[in-house]
């Protein structure tokens, strides 16, 4: 996983990064990474298996909905 430092960052909003980390409950680093991945992927985004899903839909009533298997991996044996 990549790491960035960032310099020269202002007092006034290192305290600012950490008040509003604390609101949320969580650490300055933990709500850096929230902001950044908020600013660079919005909710908005149409994800791959939803466009899929709503193509498929429309060109012939397929339906993509599967119900998710939620039961835990087992790990590997190596016996």
């Amino acid at each position: 996983m990549a790491s960035v430092t960032v310099r020269n960052l202002p007092d006034e909003t290192h305290r600012a990064l950490r008040v509003r980390a604390a609101l949320h409950g969580r650490s300055t680093e933990a709500e850096i990474r929230a902001i950044l991945e908020c600013a660079v992927r919005p909710e908005e985004r149409i994800k791959l298996g939803s466009l899929l899903a709503e193509i498929g839909r429309e060109a012939g009533g397929v339906d993509l909905e599967i119900e998710r298997d939620r039961t835990p991996a087992e790990p590997m044996a190596f016996e």
